[in-house]
């Protein structure tokens, strides 16, 4: 709970030094939001290894192929890293660009999920009577 404050704190701390420094110098404005967003991220680094760690038990626990195990998590780090960078776009005014941001990730995120769905359906397959 105490890091959910300082993640509150650093996000609404940055967003007033925004509204502050954006009429002078707007260019400041958007590098001071983007190091806010990294400082909170940092301050999230250590629930990433928590998730690791119960990511971990529950693909070991079901047996299923660690190379799927990797593949999951690489999805939901290109997932959070497409929404922070579509953020960024959308904070500088480039709503636009920030759109093909998300299309983009999206599409990474299909031809990565690929091989999952050929594994699921390899079980089902399998599983057919024949």
């Amino acid at each position: 709970m105490d890091t959910l404050f300082k993640i509150i704190s650093v996000a609404l701390i940055t967003c007033v030094a925004c509204m502050v420094v954006k009429p002078v110098r707007a260019d400041f404005a958007v590098l001071l939001s983007i190091v806010g967003g990294i400082i909170i991220i940092l301050y999230m680094l250590s629930y990433f290894a928590d998730i690791f760690k119960i990511f971990d038990s529950i693909f070991h626990f079901s047996g299923v192929n660690s190379s799927i195990y990797s593949v999951v998590l690489k999805i939901i780090g290109v997932g959070y890293l497409t929404e922070f960078a579509s953020s960024v776009c959308s904070d500088t005014g480039n709503s636009s660009l920030a759109d093909k941001v998300l299309l983009g990730g999206k599409i990474v995120i299909l031809v990565m999920s690929l091989p999952i769905v050929t594994s699921i359906l390899d079980i089902v397959m399998q599983l057919l009577p024949k």
